[in-house]
């Protein structure tokens, strides 16, 4: 008698979580002459991960820009984010950052504004300002 009674393809069990690679996150600013949406950074960031480690290394990283902020500003065009990267990765990745300084011909300036290990501590600590919501 056969004891396994579904029919359909078998699913995957998904790994636990303490075999799971650890991910940081890493909150950013970026001050540009120039509006900046999610696609232009994740273009941006991989472009400088590519230029800086090659395509292999920048697999490596495992890197993905979770999301995007626009900050008020008269002057600037300020936009603050949220990049998850491997744990053993993170000075690769900070590292990438500070390469970034133009795009379509006008300046960029990316800096970390910190470093978490949930994505709702990067946000309450790096993201939102006193007095500022979402």
């Amino acid at each position: 008698m056969n004891k396994n009674k579904s029919k359909g393809p078998q699913k995957l069990k998904i790994l636990p979580t303490h075999l799971r690679e650890k991910k940081r996150y890493l909150a950013f600013e970026a001050i540009s002459q120039i509006p900046l949406n999610r696609e232009d950074v994740i273009s941006l960031l991989w472009d400088g991960a590519n230029d800086l480690y090659g395509a292999c290394g920048t697999s490596k990283l495992e890197l993905w820009v979770l999301k995007v902020w626009k900050c008020p500003s008269t002057q600037h065009n300020i936009i603050r984010g949220i990049i998850r990267c491997k744990r053993g990765s993170l000075g690769e990745v900070r590292s990438i950052l500070p390469t970034i300084t133009s795009f379509h011909g006008k300046s960029v300036v990316f800096y970390t504004r910190g470093i978490s290990g949930t994505i709702n501590s990067a946000v309450k600590k790096f993201i939102i300002l006193k007095g500022q919501e979402e």
